[in-house]
C-alpha cells in the first residue's frame, strides 16, 4: 500500500477511535443520569431494597450530618432508619404517606478511562402524611417542603454504573402551610449517634455539621467554570440585612 493510503488510513481509524469513545462517554452521561433518576423514583415510593442495590460495595452515604460508610452503613441508613421510621420496616408504599424526590439539573462528568464519574443534582421534595392516617409521629412534620443538592461520585463495575458516594445537602425546609421564612426545626433529621450504640445511627458524624437553612452555604463544585476554567472559590461571604 502506498505511504500516502496508509498514513490516511490510521487517520481515519484514529478519527473513528475518537468518536466513538466521545459516544461512550455520552452513553455513560445518560446511564449515569438514569442511575440517579431512578434512585429518586425508588426512594419516592420507599422502595429501600432497590435504592441500596444502586450502591457499589465500596460506598458511602453523607446525610443529615453524618456519614454511613459501605453497604453495612448504606443499609443501615435506608434499612434500619428510613424504612423502619416511614414504613414500620414494610419495603414499599403505604397509604397516606408522600415523599416525592425530583432529581433534577443534572450536570454529569465522565472520567477519561470512563471508570467513574462525578454528578450534581437538585433534590425538590415533597412530603407527608394524609389527615386520614390519624396522628403523626413525633418528629414528623405532617407535610413540608425540602430542597438539596447532590454532589456524588460514581463507579463502573464489570460495565455497569453504580453510586459510589451519594452526598445529600438539604438547602432548605419549609412547613407547607408556612412556608419557610419562619422555618426554626432546625435539628429535624439531624444525624447525632452513631453506630454501634445506635443501631441505625451513623458510622461518623461529620464535624463541623453542614450549615442548614436559613444559612445559605454553597456546596462546593466538583467542576470548573465551563467558561473561565476556573474552579469556584468561597468568597467572605456578607450577612443579610
Amino acid at each position: 500500500m502506498p505511504k500516502k493510503k496508509k498514513s490516511k488510513s490510521k487517520k481515519l481509524n484514529t478519527e473513528l477511535e475518537k468518536l466513538r469513545h466521545a459516544v461512550d462517554l455520552l452513553q455513560d452521561r445518560e446511564a449515569i443520569r438514569e442511575l440517579q433518576y431512578a434512585y429518586g423514583y425508588f426512594l419516592d415510593k420507599c422502595l429501600y431494597n432497590e435504592v441500596v442495590e444502586l450502591f457499589c460495595e465500596d460506598c458511602e452515604v453523607r446525610f443529615g450530618g453524618g456519614r454511613f460508610i459501605g453497604r453495612p452503613g448504606v443499609m443501615r441508613l435506608y434499612l434500619d432508619r428510613f424504612r423502619q421510621r416511614f414504613t414500620a420496616g414494610y419495603n414499599g408504599p403505604i397509604d397516606g404517606f408522600l415523599l416525592d424526590h425530583l432529581q433534577l439539573q443534572g450536570i454529569v462528568h465522565v472520567a477519561d478511562d470512563r471508570r467513574s464519574a462525578h454528578g450534581r443534582f437538585r433534590c425538590f421534595m415533597q412530603a407527608g402524611t394524609h389527615l386520614s392516617q390519624g396522628v403523626v409521629p413525633e418528629g414528623r412534620l405532617q407535610q413540608w417542603w425540602e430542597g438539596g443538592v447532590y454532589e456524588n461520585e460514581y463507579v463502573r463495575e464489570d460495565g455497569i454504573w453504580k453510586i459510589r458516594l451519594l452526598d445529600y445537602n438539604v438547602t432548605y425546609w419549609g412547613e407547607y402551610d408556612k412556608g419557610w421564612a419562619g422555618w426554626d426545626k432546625h435539628e429535624i433529621g439531624r444525624i447525632t449517634t452513631t453506630w454501634p450504640e445506635d443501631p441505625a445511627g451513623a458510622d461518623e458524624l461529620i464535624s463541623p455539621a453542614p450549615g442548614r437553612w436559613p444559612m445559605t452555604p454553597v456546596i462546593p463544585f466538583h467542576y470548573r467554570h465551563p467558561v473561565t476554567g476556573k474552579k469556584w472559590k468561597a468568597a467572605k461571604r456578607k450577612k443579610a440585612k
